[in-house]
């Protein structure tokens, strides 16, 4: 009974370490952090490096910004169409 308490322990801890690792890798929204792009979505200049990082840290949080209305008419642009093709991110469909 001892050995099979020490086993649950170890496993709960495991379980909350992972659960933890977890959230400290989700993306946390800001758009700003997509600033990097926008020569490029105004343009036809190519991104840069760190716009196509920015953006794909930003990934999952592309289909908030979609319902945001300030920000909609930036990321349905065809210019950021461009950015996130040239960047290799998949356009999403939200």
């Amino acid at each position: 009974m001892k050995r099979e308490s020490k086993l649950v322990l170890v496993t709960m801890l495991v379980l909350m370490l992972l659960a933890e690792s977890h959230i400290s890798l989700a993306a946390t929204c800001s758009p700003v952090q997509l600033s990097p792009c926008l020569g490029a979505i105004r343009s036809s200049s190519p991104p840069s490096k760190l716009c196509c990082s920015k953006i794909k840290q930003q990934k999952p949080c592309l289909c908030q910004y979609f319902k945001n209305p300030t920000l909609k008419k930036y990321v349905n642009s065809p210019g950021a169409k461009k950015v996130a093709r040239s960047c290799g991110v998949p356009y999403p469909r939200c």
